[in-house]
């Protein structure tokens, strides 16, 4: 059979469910991913893997049908007994010592979708070569596989439960005292997603007061995508401001990610919760560490490491390059523009409910609104405004495009000179006085993508044209 249509990208292997994402095609990526992890497993590492699932349709099968893969293979197997979020179940990789875990999740994609997310025994993304030694072991053996029920009864799969030891984690790496006497109220819009109930379950009993939006188990989403954007946000913001609360946490369908609100409906960037964060563990915790975030992530980040004087690491797109410098040491904090966070003291793994717990540490701490912070930091940094433009682009066309863009940058952006040019993960151009430019394309589709950042929201949106512009000189 061939291996065409499994093509592993930044996190993993995702496809139409029915099309490519079919029970066939899951047992040849479980077989390939046990033949791989038979040869490579650290010492003291056991022969024991970690499943687990989000809430889309079939998503609780497709684990089931990976854990027999595993179990025919010899592997112990530990099975959540329900859907949990992704860094639940990285969190239980790092602890259960297991050579890796395998999260059956399309994060943010559309509900048609269905992915296999690969964990590393460390608790998070697992590297390049481990998704292309997997790639490569696609059809070398026959799949081998044992009935669940017989597997369960020689102990070969146990399940259990994923969530609660994940959620005494995260309690641990906040001022949870601090957060339970606070008295906020917290909003959660779940987008239908797993994270679903999360924070209500942690802050039960405590005087916040907790509202969860759109917690239904709807494998549908709703009829959107559980990416946390502002175009997703519309029946939420319009409860919200009739019903105002201290703050809303967005979190995606699998809840690695993080969005949010003002308490009010007005939608939050990934970016401006990024900088709050990174504020509040500088300032108000007095942290210290290298900052690491990937290239598309805004520059005011780079302003606060330089009045602080903390070293910044810039790395490619993909929370697996996040993950690698993580386990270097030594990191305060890992950011991505699109809302993965990771955390020291944590597995290497963005969280987005540990995100929301932090970001409640936050105003407790400071007793005072989030939309006054944002304009503390902005008054102190400068306005970053940024946007981006998803457009079609031709595969066999990119390699030649970002060839050319490296080799000819533009004179200026947003009137001021270009300063530097970054090549290794598409092509980004700096300006001297911060604004820039990147194009970048998507690791398997015929998508690239444009980013912008610049003072004001015209001045990005001039870039975005003058990075469409671009596209057209190949």
């Amino acid at each position: 059979m061939s291996s065409v249509g499994i093509n592993f990208g930044t996190d993993g292997w995702r496809a139409v469910i029915a099309e490519d994402f079919t029970f066939a095609n899951v047992d040849r990526v479980a077989q390939a991913t046990a033949e791989h992890w038979k040869k490579r497993r650290p010492k003291g590492i056991r022969k024991r893997v970690v499943i687990g699932c989000d809430r889309r349709f079939l998503a609780d099968q497709f684990a089931e049908r990976v854990a027999e893969v595993f179990a025919g293979n010899g592997f112990e197997v530990v099975l959540g007994d329900s859907p949990a979020p992704t860094p639940a179940i990285s969190f239980a990789v790092k602890a259960e010592k297991a050579v890796g875990g395998i999260v059956i999740t399309a994060s943010h994609n559309p509900a048609a979708f269905c992915g296999y997310k690969l964990k590393g025994h460390f608790g998070g993304s697992a590297d390049s070569e481990t998704s292309q030694a997997v790639e490569t072991l696609l059809d070398a053996k026959p799949v081998k596989a044992l009935d669940l029920n017989l597997a369960k009864r020689k102990q070969l799969v146990r399940i259990k439960d994923l969530h609660a030891p994940h959620a005494r984690a995260t309690c641990k790496l906040v001022d949870f005292d601090l957060v339970a006497n606070s008295g906020l109220r917290f909003a959660h819009d779940a987008l239908f997603g797993v994270g679903a109930g999360a924070f209500e379950k942690i802050l039960s009993g405590t005087q916040c007061k907790v509202t969860t939006l759109n917690g239904e188990h709807d494998p549908f989403f709703g009829g959107i995508h559980p990416e946390p954007i502002v175009h997703n946000y519309g029946p939420s913001a319009a409860y919200l401001r009739k019903h105002p609360h201290d703050l809303c946490l967005v979190t995606d369908g699998d809840a690695d990610r993080v969005g949010g609100m003002d308490g009010r409906g007005n939608a939050m960037t990934t970016h401006q919760i990024i900088c709050l964060l990174l504020h509040h563990y500088i300032v108000n915790r007095g942290e210290r560490g290298r900052v690491v975030k990937a290239l598309t992530t805004t520059s005011m980040v780079d302003r606060i490491c330089e009045a602080h004087g903390l070293e910044l690491v810039e790395t490619g797109v993909g929370f697996k390059y996040i993950c690698a410098e993580m386990q270097k040491g030594d990191v305060l904090l890992g950011f991505e523009e699109s809302g993965g966070i990771g955390f020291p003291g944590h597995i290497p793994e963005r969280d987005g409910i540990l995100a929301g717990l932090v970001l409640l540490e936050l105003l407790a701490t400071e007793k005072t609104s989030v939309n006054k912070l944002l304009a503390k930091i902005e008054k102190q940094f400068g306005p970053h405004r940024y946007d981006r433009l998803d457009t079609h682009f031709p595969l066999e066309k990119r390699a030649k495009l970002m060839r050319h863009c490296a080799a000819h940058p533009p004179g200026k952006l947003a009137g001021s000179p270009v300063r530097g040019v970054k090549a290794f993960d598409g092509v980004k151009y700096i300006a001297a006085n911060g604004a820039w430019l990147m194009l970048r394309g998507s690791g398997t589709e015929p998508i690239l993508r444009i980013y912008a950042e610049a003072k004001s929201d015209a001045e990005a949106k001039k870039l975005i044209r003058l990075g469409v512009k671009l596209t057209k000189q190949v």
